[in-house]
């Protein structure tokens, strides 16, 4: 596939489809964030369907525009979604199903708009391809109604799906799919990705993004800094290093970007409770956030591994109220005194 770094495996299967013209009909592709999941599917489709891949990747969900547009959808309501369900569309016969909405879910509104569009022929050539990017992020209601497409697609149409865990699908989701396994590139494949795209800190952004290539793209490094000062803070405070009147500040400034979602401060309370686990270890690997490598290690004098059980167990239960849209301060609130008390 052009310009496709990483997973070589996967790649060339997909590319052995298409030359042996044996192409299932639903693909599976999952792994981490930011692996390339998606941009291999619009690779694959531009090689399918003979166009120019530059033009495909305007469906790329980090493009600025894109990303604005997805942003903006939230202020909508329901109803006003529902009416217009999103979908990228670059190419008349390749289309992107993306997360919507506050909860940034897949609809059944997208679901049905899907099932209606399969129904038409392609414009040009033999196929259609649809991606789903994020089908984990299906509802109930959505799920089941893309298992009705599953079961009978028409003969034209190629869905793929993505995914982080394809266990978190319905089994009839699995069952009805190829699967293709994706993992994090190597420090050589990601050395060549960043420098390939000319990318500003390359060290930084190879630390942070572990292997993910979209997330070394997409990373905006200013909000990065913002977001991992409040989480230090607040991981000092749950640790003992600093008193509950330390983190007011910090609190107030979280809860003041209303547009910021909790999960885009989980990943950096992720990111530096991984760093802490391995200083309490003495592991050899590099730290993600080495910058902040004093105040880590100052963390990890203090903590112990059952604490650091306790503070992840904690963070995944907030993954999970996040998804309830629950408010950022009062999640951080609970898990400082939660944590603070043992």
């Amino acid at each position: 596939m052009e310009k496709f770094f990483g997973n070589p495996a996967a790649a060339a299967a997909l590319s052995d489809m298409i030359r042996r013209e044996r192409i299932p009909q639903t693909l599976l592709l999952s792994g981490p964030e930011g692996v390339g999941k998606a941009t291999l599917a619009r690779r694959f489709a531009a090689e399918l369907l003979q166009y120019d891949p530059a033009k495909i990747d305007q469906d790329d969900l980090s493009l600025e525009s894109n990303a604005t547009l997805i942003a903006d959808r939230e202020k909508w309501t329901a109803d006003k979604r529902n009416e217009d369900p999103l979908v990228f569309g670059s190419h008349p016969d390749f289309l992107t199903f993306p997360p919507d909405g506050p909860l940034r879910q897949i609809t059944i509104q997208q679901m049905r708009s899907l099932k209606e569009r399969a129904s038409l022929k392609p414009l040009k050539g033999s196929w259609r391809v649809f991606l789903i990017d994020g089908i984990d992020r299906a509802n109930p209601q959505a799920a089941n109604s893309l298992l009705k497409t599953l079961e009978e697609p028409p003969p034209h149409l190629i869905l793929i799906l993505t995914a982080r865990n394809p266990y978190d699908l319905l089994p009839t989701i699995r069952s009805r799919s190829v699967p293709f396994q994706f993992g994090r590139l190597q420090e050589g494949d990601m050395r060549a990705f960043i420098k390939a795209r000319g990318l500003d800190e390359p060290e930084r952004r190879l630390a942070l993004a572990e292997g993910a290539p979209g997330l070394a793209v997409s990373i905006d490094l200013e909000a990065y800094d913002r977001r991992r000062t409040a989480m230090l803070a607040l991981l000092k405070v749950a640790g003992g290093l600093s008193g509950f009147d330390s983190w007011p500040k910090h609190a107030d400034s979280v809860a003041a970007r209303r547009t910021e979602k909790l999960e885009s401060y989980l990943e950096v309370l992720y990111s530096l409770l991984e760093d802490t686990v391995l200083l309490v270890h003495a592991s050899h690997k590099a730290l993600r956030n080495n910058d902040i490598r004093g105040d880590l290690e100052a963390l990890a004098r203090r903590v112990d591994f059952e604490w650091l059980r306790r503070a992840i167990g904690r963070v995944d239960e907030m993954v999970e109220l996040g998804r309830r849209n629950i408010q950022k301060s009062i999640a951080f609130d609970a898990f400082a005194a939660s944590l603070r008390s043992h």
